[in-house]
C-alpha cells in the first residue's frame, strides 16, 4: 500500500471558534446514554469514525486502512452528519442510520398505502434520516372516492398528517426531522400546494418544491394555457363529458388505462394561465422562500440510471433526486484544507493533496453502505443494489476568498469547475478500482430488456446495432449512454462498461449547515458564499421551544485575522483591520454570479447540488422572477432563492443589521401591545429569548399563535 502523502499542511487559524465546539459537542460528539463524553477530542470523533468505516476492510488490511482513513479526516474529509454522529455509536444509540437522504416509496391513492407510508416515513426519520415524499399522486381535493362514497380532502390534508408525525418524532428524539414534499406542475391541487405556507404554522416539517417541467416553461415564455389534470378514475374513463388525454404519470398500475406508449389516460380538471400559475409561484417564494424549483425531467435526463428509474422527488435539501425507496449518504471535502500561503500573492490550491483526500474519500464512502442501519427492506436493498453515495465539498466561498479570488468572477467559476471536475473523474476512477477489487454494484451487471421506451429515449442505441428485445448490461447502459459521463474520458468510460463501478452516483454538494459550522470551523456552507462574516445564527437546542442564537465569524475572516495579524484577537467584535475587497458575503453578489458558480459545478455532479440565492429584501419583484428562468436555460436542475422577510420568518442565518431593524409586535393577553426590536432579548415562560425568535415560536404554535 502507498505511503500517506507528505506535502505540507495549509497553516491553520487556531482551534475551533466556540460556537463551532458547542456545535460538535451537541450534535456530533459521542456520548453516553447518561451524556458522559465518550469522544473527549474532535480527533477522537475521527478516530472513531475512521476506525468504523476501516472495519468493512479485509482482515489483515484494517489497521493500515483506519491510518489513512484518520488522515483524510484529519485533512478536510468531512463525512455527512449522519455518519460523523452515528458510525460507531452502536452500543449507545443502537436504532440509527449513517444515512443521510432518503426518499419514500410511492404514496398511492389508497388510505391503507397513505398510513404505510407514514408508517414507513416515521420509522426512517426515527433512524435519524431525512425524508422526501411526492403527493401529486394522491387525487385532488373534491374528487370522487367509490369505497367511501364520498369526496376526498385532497393531497395537503394528508400532508398534515406527515407534518404532524414528523413533529411529534422531532419532539420526542430533539433532533428536528427533515422532509421534502414535490408536488407536479400539472395536478389540479398545485395552486393549493403554492399557498399552503402562507398558513401560520401548516406543513413547517417540510421543504416544498414543484416539479417543473420543459413543457410548462415553455408555455409561460409563449404565454400559453396549462392543462391540470389527473388519472382518470373507471367511471370517468366511459363519461362522454369528461375531456381525456394520455399523459405520462409515474404509476401505471390499474384501475387506470394506459396505451401503448405507457402513457396514463388523465382527466384534463381545468386550463390556467401558464404565466398566471408562474406568477403564484414567483409571489410566493419572493415572500416565503417555497415552493421550490425542480426541473424534473432534467433531472431524470441526466441521470445514471436512466433506464431503470423515474425520479420524482428529492431528500430534503433537494441534492439527491432519488428514486422510490432510494437513500444516498453524504460526505464533503473541506476545500480551505487546501489553501496554501492564503491571502498572500504566493496563494496556491495543492491539487495533488486534494486528489489524494478524494481517492481516499471515495473508497471510506463506499464502506458506509455496508454499515447503513437504514430501517426498512426496501431501503437496504435499493442501497445495496445501486450503492450511490454523494462526496461534494464546503467552503468554496471561503477558499474563493483565501485564494484571492472575488465569488462569481471569472477566475472563481474556472476554479469552481476543475474542483468538481477533479473529483468527478477521481472519483469514477476509484469506483473502477474498487469495482475490480471488491465487486461492482450489483446493478452493473443486472442485464436489461431494451424495449420502445428506452429505445426512444436514447436513440443511438438503434446506430450501435441494439435491437428491440436485446439485453444489456446496466455498466453498458450507464457508461456509453449516459448523458453525464459522456464527457468522462473515454477511457475511463470503456474501462466502466468493461468492469462496472462501484457505484452508480459518486457526486453530490449539499448544504453541510453544521458540519461547517463546527467541524468546518464555519467555512462556507458546501457551495455557498459566506453568509455573511460576523453574523447570528439560529440554532436548535433540546428542550427549548424557541431557537438560540450564537455568534459566529466567518472560517476566512477568522483566518485572515489570525495569519495577517497573529497578536489581536481574532474574536474582536469591532474589525481593526481593513479587509480586502474581495471578502464580499452572499448578498453582495449578484444572482447571475450565483447561477454561474453552480452551472460550473453541476456539470460534473451527477446528483444534484442544493443551492439558495440570497436576495436582499428590497430586491425588485421583475429581477427576481428572472433567477427561475435563467436558471433553466442554463440547464440546471434546481434553484432556490431566499430574501429575508420578517413578516413571514426569518431563516437559520441572521443579520444583526436585519434584526436591529426590525419591529416586532406582540400582543398579551390583556390586550397590551409590546413593541421590541428583532435582537431585543424578551423574558417569556421563565426564558430569555431575541424578540424574533420569540415571535416565530409563537408564530409557529410552539406556545400559541399569535
Amino acid at each position: 500500500m502507498a505511503g500517506l502523502p507528505k506535502s505540507p499542511a495549509s497553516p491553520q487559524p487556531p482551534g475551533l471558534q466556540p460556537a463551532s465546539e458547542a456545535i460538535w459537542d451537541s450534535k456530533y460528539r459521542l456520548k453516553s446514554v447518561g451524556g458522559a463524553p465518550i469522544d473527549l477530542t474532535v480527533d477522537d470523533t475521527y478516530r472513531r469514525v475512521a476506525r468504523t468505516l476501516a472495519t468493512v476492510e479485509a482482515d489483515g488490511k484494517r489497521e493500515a486502512w483506519e491510518e489513512k482513513f484518520l488522515h483524510a479526516l484529519r485533512n478536510g474529509a468531512i463525512p455527512g452528519g449522519r455518519i460523523v454522529s452515528n458510525a460507531g455509536a452502536g452500543e449507545h444509540k443502537p436504532s440509527t442510520s449513517t444515512i443521510n437522504c432518503t426518499v419514500s416509496g410511492i404514496v398511492r391513492d389508497s388510505m391503507v398505502d397513505i398510513l404505510d407510508m407514514v408508517r414507513e416515513a416515521g420509522l426512517t426519520l426515527k433512524a435519524g434520516c431525512g425524508i422526501g415524499y411526492e403527493f401529486s399522486t394522491l387525487r385532488p381535493r373534491g374528487a370522487y372516492v367509490a369505497g367511501a362514497g364520498s369526496s376526498t380532502s385532497g393531497p395537503l390534508s394528508f400532508m398534515d398528517i406527515f407534518d404532524a408525525m414528523c413533529k411529534t418524532i422531532s419532539s420526542a428524539g430533539g433532533r428536528r426531522g427533515a422532509q421534502m414534499g414535490t408536488f407536479d406542475i400539472a395536478h389540479p391541487d398545485i395552486t393549493d400546494f403554492i399557498r399552503a405556507k402562507r398558513e401560520d404554522g401548516r406543513l413547517r416539517q417540510f421543504n416544498l418544491s414543484c416539479l417543473i417541467t420543459g413543457p410548462f416553461i415553455e408555455a409561460v415564455k409563449e404565454d400559453r394555457d396549462w392543462e391540470l389534470f389527473f388519472p382518470a378514475n373507471p367511471q370517468e374513463l366511459n363519461d362522454p363529458n369528461v375531456e381525456l388525454v394520455y399523459r405520462p404519470w409515474p404509476i401505471t398500475d390499474p384501475p387506470y388505462r394506459v396505451n401503448e406508449r405507457g402513457e396514463v389516460a388523465c382527466r384534463i380538471y381545468r386550463r390556467m394561465p401558464a404565466r398566471r400559475l408562474w406568477d403564484l409561484i414567483m409571489t410566493s417564494t419572493y415572500d416565503y422562500a417555497e415552493p421550490g424549483f425542480i426541473l424534473i425531467d432534467r433531472v431524470n435526463e441526466m441521470n445514471n440510471n436512466w433506464f431503470c428509474e423515474e425520479i420524482r422527488s428529492t431528500n430534503p435539501c433537494g441534492e439527491q433526486p432519488l428514486p422510490p425507496h432510494g437513500a444516498c449518504l453524504l460526505g464533503s471535502v473541506d476545500l480551505t484544507r487546501f489553501v496554501n500561503s492564503p491571502f498572500t500573492p504566493k496563494a496556491t490550491f495543492a491539487w495533488q493533496r486534494f486528489t489524494e483526500v478524494v481517492r481516499i474519500f471515495t473508497r471510506m464512502l463506499d464502506n458506509v453502505v455496508e454499515l447503513h442501519g437504514l430501517p426498512l427492506a426496501p431501503q437496504a436493498g435499493e442501497i445495496a443494489h445501486k450503492r450511490r453515495h454523494g462526496m461534494g465539498f464546503m467552503g468554496l466561498g471561503s477558499a474563493i476568498t483565501m485564494l484571492n479570488m472575488t465569488y462569481g468572477d471569472e477566475e472563481s467559476v474556472k476554479f469552481t469547475e476543475r474542483v468538481a471536475r477533479e473529483m468527478a473523474i477521481v472519483g469514477w476512477e476509484t469506483g473502477v478500482e474498487l469495482a475490480m477489487e471488491k465487486g461492482p454494484a450489483p446493478i452493473m451487471n443486472e442485464m436489461f430488456t431494451i424495449d420502445a421506451a428506452l429505445m426512444a429515449r436514447r436513440p443511438r442505441m438503434a446506430q450501435d446495432g441494439i435491437e428491440l428485445g436485446d439485453r444489456v448490461p446496466g455498466k453498458v447502459l450507464l457508461a456509453v449512454y449516459s448523458r453525464y459521463l459522456a464527457q468522462f474520458p473515454s477511457e475511463l468510460r470503456k474501462k466502466i462498461a468493461l468492469h462496472g463501478s462501484r457505484f452508480t452516483h459518486h457526486t453530490s454538494i449539499a448544504p453541510t449547515g453544521t458540519i461547517a459550522l463546527s467541524l468546518g470551523n464555519n467555512c462556507s456552507n458546501g457551495i455557498e458564499p459566506s453568509f455573511s462574516h460576523k453574523y447570528s445564527r439560529n440554532v436548535i437546542v433540546a428542550g427549548r421551544k424557541t431557537k438560540e442564537q450564537v455568534e459566529v465569524l466567518s472560517y476566512e475572516l477568522l483566518a485572515y485575522r489570525t495569519l495577517i495579524n497573529p497578536d489581536a484577537d481574532p474574536y474582536a467584535t469591532d474589525d481593526a483591520l481593513r479587509l480586502p475587497a474581495n471578502f464580499v458575503d452572499a448578498s453582495a453578489i449578484a444572482p447571475e454570479d450565483h447561477l454561474e458558480i453552480q452551472a460550473a459545478a453541476q456539470k460534473w455532479v451527477d446528483s444534484s447540488i442544493s443551492k439558495t440565492i440570497n436576495v436582499p429584501t428590497d430586491f425588485p419583484y421583475d429581477r427576481f422572477k428572472e433567477i427561475y428562468l435563467k436558471a433553466y436555460e442554463k440547464g440546471l436542475k434546481g434553484c432556490t432563492t431566499f430574501r429575508f422577510n420578517p413578516e413571514a420568518f426569518q431563516g437559520v442565518l441572521v443579520k444583526k443589521q436585519d434584526l436591529a431593524a426590525t419591529v416586532y409586535r406582540f400582543t398579551l393577553e390583556n390586550g397590551e401591545v409590546v413593541e421590541a426590536r428583532g435582537d431585543e432579548e424578551v423574558e417569556y415562560d421563565g426564558e430569555i429569548h431575541t424578540a424574533a425568535n420569540l415571535y416565530d415560536a409563537l408564530k409557529e404554535g410552539y406556545y400559541g399563535k399569535l
